[in-house]
């Protein structure tokens, strides 16, 4: 399994993040990790909701909604 920073960097450079992705970073962050890990997430998370990464659990809630 990739590590969270190894999603989150994959997440911004295609500006998407699979649902697969998404259920591999919820089991890293279940466990221990590191501050650089915890970084990248929050990275993340500030991509996601400035709209430059595409959540595709989000498409398909509105797509269903």
């Amino acid at each position: 399994m990739m590590c969270i920073s190894d999603i989150v960097e994959q997440a911004l450079t295609t500006s998407y993040l699979s649902l697969e992705a998404e259920e591999s970073l919820r089991q890293l962050l279940r466990r221990k990790y590191g501050k650089e890990d915890l970084q990248a997430f929050m990275t993340l998370q500030k991509a996601v909701m400035n709209c430059c990464v595409v959540q595709e659990s989000r498409q398909l809630q509105q797509m269903a909604g």
